[in-house]
Order: structure tokens, then sequence, then C-alpha cells
């Protein structure tokens, strides 16, 4: 009896160290712009979202321990690669996510790759951290530059737009998509008249939009984001440019940028997006916790914020399967092995370039007469395929993908 006694004692003892052996704990970093004109489209919203995330993956993974640390990059890229580096050094970040503002993105990209973390990003949108600057660390996964050039721009040329000019946010961003605009406009039988590059997050537009009215083009590009955007097409209603009749093509807008607006400043807007709110029942569901969590009733999630969720659950079911959040290239290469499924975006893939493959939508945004509720911001044009969403793997030039 004693001896049955001793050897079951001696089972228990080990069966606590090995499920305190097989626990594993993981650290993640929303690294976002918490206080300027991103930080309605991820900042606090995409803090939110993996709190979210991180909650419905521990429900069911009790051996799996998540930490949440959040910081401010200012739209800095120095100040990005500060943080990136105390908490890989520091801290001890296993997972970067968000972090809206493409040339903060590309410098850290740069970080996890030398320090061997993984960054996801769901904020910026510059095609070329899945092109030249791709890296086996970095995995891009709600939109991009390219994805949103050929829905947006496409669609406006193919309808009649076929003359062009420029309103460009001046840095990584916004020379992205006016490039990959701008091929896209020329493919298609447009011309391109001129362009004006303005400073990121300015208050007075009215000398760039002079000088796009005095173009006569078409359309004109907004190739900016966040309060840049909706400084841009307020001021533009003011100068009576859409009356006189150009049309604005925001190249990127987000349903917080239609909700700051209001319909009657936004109406007409056709823009792509890789997810909304108000889709389905599921979206709505989870928009109501959202709210919750963030504590804004009035406010609704964007792509951005949707992204930061999917992204980190995916994230979590890789860590979970290799038992280990240490090897950085490790679990973006196990991402890139399983295939993605999460509520938001349903099924898709990671690409060898570390694109993340789903459909994208092209929307028009409503007349206020059409809205039936707060919220009720857009009408569907166009479902764009996964397979036709994103650049095709060959073009990106990232030196992951052999030719």
């Amino acid at each position: 009896m004693k001896r049955f006694l001793g050897t079951a004692a001696l089972a228990v003892v080990l069966a606590a160290g090995t499920a305190q052996a097989q626990q594993v704990t993981v650290k993640i970093g929303v690294l976002s712009d918490m206080s300027s004109l991103y930080a309605d489209i991820g900042g606090p919203g995409s803090v939110a979202s993996a709190k979210m995330a991180i909650a419905d993956f521990a429900a069911k993974n009790k051996d799996i321990k998540v930490e949440l640390v959040s910081g401010d990059h200012q739209n800095k890229p120095d100040i990005g690669s500060q943080i990136a580096n105390q908490w890989a050094d520091v801290d001890k970040v296993d997972l970067i996510i968000d972090t809206p503002n493409s040339g903060v993105a590309l410098a850290v990209s740069q970080v996890v790759a030398t320090k061997n973390k993984l960054f996801i990003v769901s904020g910026a949108a510059a095609s070329d951290l899945t092109g030249p600057k791709c890296n086996a660390n970095t995995i891009h996964w709600t939109y991009d530059t390219w994805m949103l050039a050929n829905g947006t721009g496409k669609a406006l040329v193919k309808t009649g737009g076929d003359s062009w000019f420029f309103l460009t946010a001046d840095y990584a961003f916004g020379h992205a998509l006016e490039r990959d605009t701008m091929a896209v406009v020329e493919k298609n039988g447009g011309k391109v008249l001129g362009k004006v590059r303005h400073p990121l997050n300015t208050n007075d537009f009215s000398s760039f939009l002079l000088q796009a009215q005095a173009s006569k083009a078409k359309v004109i590009g907004l190739a900016n984001a966040g309060g840049d955007t909706i400084n841009s097409i307020k001021q533009a209603a003011e100068f009576g440019i859409v009356k006189g009749g150009q049309s604005l093509a925001g190249l990127l807008v987000f349903s917080s940028d239609v909700n700051a607006l209001g319909l009657q400043t936004a109406q007409g807007l056709v823009l792509t997006e890789t997810w909304y709110w108000d889709a389905n029942d599921i979206n709505r569901a989870w928009t109501k916790r959202w709210q919750t969590e963030r504590g804004a009733a009035g406010k609704f999630p964007t792509m951005i914020h949707a992204g930061v969720y999917s992204g980190i659950t995916h994230y979590l079911k890789a860590v979970a399967a290799l038992k280990s959040a240490a090897d950085g290239k490790a679990v973006a290469a196990k991402m890139k092995e399983m295939p993605t499924d999460d509520p938001l975006f349903g099924k898709g893939t990671v690409r060898a370039d570390g694109r993340k493959i789903h459909d994208a939508y092209l929307f028009e945004v409503k007349k206020p007469a059409e809205s039936k509720y707060p919220g009720d911001f857009y009408k569907l044009r166009a479902t764009i395929p996964a397979a036709e969403a994103f650049r095709p793997l060959k073009e990106g030039n990232c030196p992951l993908v052999g030719s």
C-alpha cells in the first residue's frame, strides 16, 4: 500500500511538472497610432480586437498563456523601431501586430527579421511588404496598395474615369498607392494628368485641391488615409469640386472615415475593403462585442481591427501547433503551412511571400436616404475573388519566391 501511494504521488508530481513544462507563454504587442490621424482606423480599437482574439483563444486553450502590451509609434519610423527593439530585447514580445503607417511598418519589418520575432501587418498598406522588401518574419494580413488600386482604380477607369490627378500623402504609403493606381489607370487606357504630394497630417489642403481642380482631370485620386482623407474630402466639398463635375476617388477609405464625414459628404464615394462590419450577422455580433470592449457604442470597427483579430487568431493556432512562440520564422512558416479559418474572414491562406489571401469588396457609400440605421454605410457593387484581389505571387519580386 505504501509503495502504491508513493508511486501515485510520484506520478502526480511528474504530471504537474509535465503540465508546467508544456505551458507556453506568448507575448503580443499592438504597435499603432494611438493619438493622431490613424488612431480611429487602428489605435485603441486594435487593442480591443487583440483582447477579444486572446480571450476567444484562451477559452479553448488553457495551456497557452497570452500577455498583451501596446505602444504608440507616433507615425515616426525611428520611434517604431525603438519600441520594436525594446519589445524584442527587454520585454520579450513574440509578435508585433497592426502598425498603420507604411514607413513605420517597413522599419519594424527589418527589426523582426533581425531579432527573429514575428510581425503581422494589419494597418499598413504598402505592397512592398510582400514585394521587394518581404522577409520570412513578416506577414501582411488585411489589405495593400495593389489590392486598393486594382479594386477602386480599375472600377473607376472602366466606368468612364479615364483621366486622373493624384493628391498623395508624401511618405511610403502614399507613394506606393499612387504608383500602384497609376499603373492600373494606364493599363486600362486612362491617363494621369498630374500629381501633388502633401505632408502627412496636414490641416490645409487648399493649394493641393486647387491644383487638382485646375487639371480638369475627371478623377482626383486621394492617395492618403485616415484624418488626411477626411480633411481632403471635407475641403473638396467646400471648393465645390464634385459639384463642378470632377469625381473624388478615396483610394483608402474606412468605415470610421465615413462615420466622421457623414453620409451627406461621403455619399457616392467608391472604395475597396476586405471586411465590413454590417456585411452579415457574424460581423454584426462581433461588432457589438467590439463596441463593448472598446467602450464606444457610436464607433464602428474597420477592416484593420478585424484583421488584428483574425491575424492573432491564426498566429495562436500556429503557436499551439508548435508548442512554442520562440522562433518567429518557424511560427511564420507554420502559419503559411496551415489554412486560415476564422469567423471574420472565413477560409484563406498565407502565401510564400507573406501575403494573406481573401476576398475583397467594392463598395459605394450610400446616400443619406438609403441608410436605414447608424453605421449602414455601404452598398456592395462587386465582390473581388481572393484569386484576383491581390497581386499575383510571381509579380511581386519577393526574394522568398522562386522564379
